[in-house]
Order: structure tokens, then sequence, then C-alpha cells
């Protein structure tokens, strides 16, 4: 069928009545057939005789080739024997999963520090002629040199050098996970660079570590109602020239900050964790309460999107250009929520420090 040679075997009945025949179908004819059962079945309870049927399943078999072209692309034995081959190079301890096809591997890998990771290989149909797709949970793009002549093994070499490179950043937010408790991400992958780290009662900051350069002094932002943020601020811009990068990031900063991280040793978590005092929830979908009451007496977390409908529902709510004025819902003290910055907070339109050290 359509220069495809594919094998099947009809039994029939003691009275060889063709209706009540029987198909046994090769693995590749049948996964043509999928679909077309049904159909196969009612030209079989049709057909006059047998030529009469096999007529009818190649015209159904040609219907079938032509609306499924990836059918006519299955790759030669060569490919096969290729790809086991080289799996026997590289080893097979470290596949985690290769599909029916042999086209997508899953093959685990371990960096220096003893941290597990997956590398994806989708293989191109010409295979090693193609160079083939790979993807892995990191923070930078992985970029990857192929040639006609190269091998898994090749490709899982080079795999190895990249988690090599990336090992001091994940050490730096291993120390920073391990020590702290983080607030954003709720599960952070290793792709992740950002890490939002409870200070105190409705007081944070989060910092954004660069993965080619973890050690320096990473984008940091400043969490909070104004009158906590503003000691913070102020230490971070008079200590960050004593940044050591010699030194853990975590050190850094409790050195240039003067304070003491909340630790899962000393502290509870539901003590960072306030729910929004409008729809009494942690998380509203990925978002967290991240807008406070800069009125020292209140403090009372929000989420930003429930204090936006709350402002906005206000008969004495006023805007102007990207700030709503409003009463805070708890201590009634007049608040303004900025639209234009997603963490910004109210009261505060200054209390996002950002600084970065190439």
């Amino acid at each position: 069928v359509l220069d495809k040679d594919l094998r099947i075997r009809i039994i029939l009945p003691p009275d060889l009545q063709l209706k009540k025949a029987k198909l046994h179908c090769g693995w590749e004819l049948k996964h043509l057939l999928r679909g077309y059962e049904a159909i196969v079945k009612q030209r079989l309870q049709q057909s006059a005789d047998l030529s009469g049927f096999i007529l009818e399943l190649k015209t159904v078999l040609e219907v079938g080739l032509k609306s499924r072209p990836e059918c006519c692309s299955i790759p030669p034995p060569q490919y096969y024997a290729q790809i086991i081959s080289e799996m026997e190079t590289l080893g097979w301890d470290k596949m985690v999963h290769i599909d029916m096809e042999f086209q997508t591997l899953k093959l685990k890998a371990e960096d220096s520090s003893g941290r597990q990771h997956m590398l994806t290989v989708r293989l191109k149909a010409k295979h090693p002629a193609e160079a083939p797709e790979c993807s892995a949970d990191l923070p930078v793009p992985l970029s990857v040199t192929w040639t006609p002549q190269s091998t898994l093994e090749q490709l899982y070499s080079q795999f190895l050098l990249v988690l090599e490179y990336l090992t001091e950043f994940w050490d730096v937010l291993d120390e920073i996970d391990e020590k702290t408790w983080i607030l954003e991400p709720e599960n952070p992958s290793r792709s992740d660079t950002m890490r939002r780290i409870a200070i105190g009662n409705n007081l944070s900051i989060k910092v954004e570590v660069d993965p080619r350069h973890p050690k320096m002094l990473p984008e940091c932002c400043l969490l909070g109602a104004e009158h906590a943020v503003t000691p913070l601020r102020n230490k971070l811009n008079a200590n960050m020239h004593l940044w050591n990068p010699d030194s853990s990031v975590l050190h850094n900063l409790r050195d240039v900050l003067e304070i003491e991280f909340p630790s899962p040793a000393t502290h509870e978590k539901s003590g960072f964790s306030v729910e929004c005092g409008i729809c009494y929830s942690y998380r509203l979908e990925s978002a967290i309460p991240d807008q406070v009451c800069n009125d020292p007496r209140c403090g009372q977390p929000f989420h930003q999107a429930c204090l936006y409908e709350w402002l906005r529902a206000l008969p004495t709510c006023r805007q102007s250009f990207s700030v709503i004025f409003g009463e805070c819902p708890y201590c009634s003290k007049v608040t303004r929520l900025h639209l234009n910055t997603y963490s910004q907070y109210i009261s505060a339109p200054d209390c996002c420090t950002q600084q970065s050290l190439s």
C-alpha cells in the first residue's frame, strides 16, 4: 500500500464465511488501522469474497496513510540499531525513560553536589544526521554542539559541563532554601532564579540571583510597609560596598542588612503566611498577599487584586494616573495602590530598592 509492505493474517471459520473471519495484524498495520476498526468490520461483513475485502482494506489503508503522514516516516531498522548502540556506550543506568518509537529519551545526571537532574532528548528521524532537541530544568538556555558524527555520549558530556557550570548557582539557592523561609515561589524548580525571603511579619526581600555570577550582589527588592522598609533600604544603600563575592549570598545579605533571617529551626512559617484581609486566603491563584497597609498600627496584608477591587468599589475612591487612593479595609486610614508595579506596596512609591552589580 503506497510502497509500504504490510502483513495481515486472515483466519476463516470451517464454513469459510468471510464475515466470521478473524484478522491478525502486524504492529505497523495495527497502528495504521487505529480508528478505522468499525469501517474494516463493515467491509468484512459486506465483501462478497476475500479478494474484494483485500481491495476494500487497501483503500482504507491508503486513506489512513494519507491522513497520517507521520506513519510514512517510520525510521529504518538502522535507526534503532544506532540508538541501542549509543545507549550501550553511554550506559543504560543513565536512562530513565524511552518511548515506544525510540524518539524521546529521558536521561538522569548528577552534579558535583549530588543534585539529580533530567535531560530530555527528542531525536529526529534522520539521527544522527539531524541535531536532536534537548531540554532540561535550567536557569539558562541549554545550548549544545552537534554534528552528524555526534553521539548521545558526547551530548551527555556537554550536559554534565553545563551542570558543573551552574553548581555554584544552585549551591547559593540551596543554602537560602535551607536556612530561611521562602514565601515565593512555593515550589521552586532548578530554573527559578528568584527567591522572596521572609524577614518579619509582612516584611520580606525579593532577590534575583544571576546564574552566571551567583556570588555577586543580586537584584534586591524590599517589600513591606514604608516604616519597616525604610531602615532596611538605608542599610542596603549604606553597606552595599561591604559585599564580599568570596562569601555566601545569605551571609552577605545578613551583613549588609544587619539582620538575622528567620529560619525553619527557630520560627514557624505560619507566622509569615498571613491571610489576605479581604478574601481571607493566603494564595490567590499564584499570588500571595503583597500589599500592606502603611499605618504602623495596622499593617494588614492584602492581595493586590483584592485591594484593587476594594478601593475601586469605594464611593470616595479617586485615581491619579496609575495610583488609586482610598481607605484601608481594616483601619480606614487613607492608603494608595500603585498599579504600574506588580510588587509595589501601599503608600510606598519608593519602597522597592533594586541594586545590581555586574
